[in-house]
C-alpha cells in the first residue's frame, strides 16, 4: 500500500485530497499536517512514500519543510509541491531542495493520482504545460550565470535526451522521437541523472536551464 502524507494549512483541501486518495485500492493517507513543522515531524515518524506539500504555510513554508524532510534520516519520501498559483516563484527553490515536481490544487483527481504513482515509481511530475513553463518563468526572472562545461561529462546522445526531457517529453515520446527503445532511453536518463548528480528529471531540467544548455523561451 502506497502511503501518502498531506501537508496543507487548509483543512478543506486536506479533506478533499484524503477522500480522493483513500478511495483507491493501492494507496492511503497515513497522516495530515497543517503546518510545515508538524509536517516534518510526521514525515519522519510515519515514513510515508509520498508527501503532498503546500508552499505557503504557518511557521516554515513548504520549501524549508521539504529541505528538512530530505535532510533527515532515511528512507526519504518523494515530495510533490502543491500550489494555488500557476507561476509560483517559490517552486524553483523547492525543486532544488529535492521536490519531485508540483501540482496545482485544481488538478483533476485522475491526474493527481497518476502524479502520486509517478513520483512513487521514481520518476518526476514534469509536463510541458506546467513545470517547463514555470521553470522558464523563474529563469527569466532570476538569471544565473551559465556553466556549459558542467555538461562535458555527457555524451552527445545524452545531451540530446536531456534537451528532450527539458521539453517535457516522457520516455515513450523520446523513444519515438529518437527511434530508440524505451529501455535504451531509460538507460540514458539514468546515466544523465548519475553524471549530473541529481535526483530526478525535474532537477535535471533545472540544471539544464541554470547551466545554459537550455534557454528560456
Amino acid at each position: 500500500m502506497l502511503k501518502v502524507l498531506i501537508v496543507d494549512d487548509q483543512s478543506l483541501v486536506s479533506a478533499g485530497l484524503s477522500m480522493i486518495i483513500n478511495a483507491q485500492t493501492d494507496m492511503e493517507v497515513v497522516g495530515s499536517a497543517e503546518s510545515g513543522l508538524v509536517g516534518v515531524e510526521q514525515a519522519h515518524a510515519l515514513e510515508p512514500d509520498v508527501v503532498l506539500m503546500d508552499v505557503r504555510m504557518p511557521d516554515i513554508d513548504g520549501i524549508e519543510a521539504t529541505r528538512r524532510i530530505l535532510a533527515g534520516p532515511g528512507p526519504h519520501p518523494r515530495i510533490v509541491i502543491l500550489t494555488t498559483f500557476d507561476l509560483d516563484e517559490y517552486l524553483m527553490s523547492a525543486i532544488k531542495a529535492g521536490a519531485s515536481g508540483f501540482l496545482l490544487k485544481n488538478t483533476p483527481p485522475d491526474d493527481l493520482l497518476g502524479a502520486i504513482r509517478t513520483v512513487h515509481s521514481g520518476d518526476a511530475v514534469i509536463a510541458p504545460s506546467s513545470t517547463k513553463r514555470l521553470i522558464e518563468h523563474v529563469a527569466l526572472r532570476s538569471p544565473i550565470p551559465a556553466n556549459p562545461h558542467e555538461f562535458d561529462c555527457l555524451t552527445d546522445r545524452e545531451r540530446e535526451v536531456l534537451l528532450l526531457i527539458a521539453k517535457g517529453m516522457s520516455n515513450q515520446e523520446i523513444s519515438k522521437t529518437m527511434y530508440l527503445s524505451e529501455t535504451t532511453v531509460k538507460t540514458h536518463v539514468s546515466k544523465i541523472l548519475e553524471k549530473l548528480g541529481v535526483r530526478d528529471r525535474v532537477q535535471a531540467v533545472v540544471e539544464a536551464y541554470e547551466g545554459g544548455l537550455v534557454h528560456p523561451g
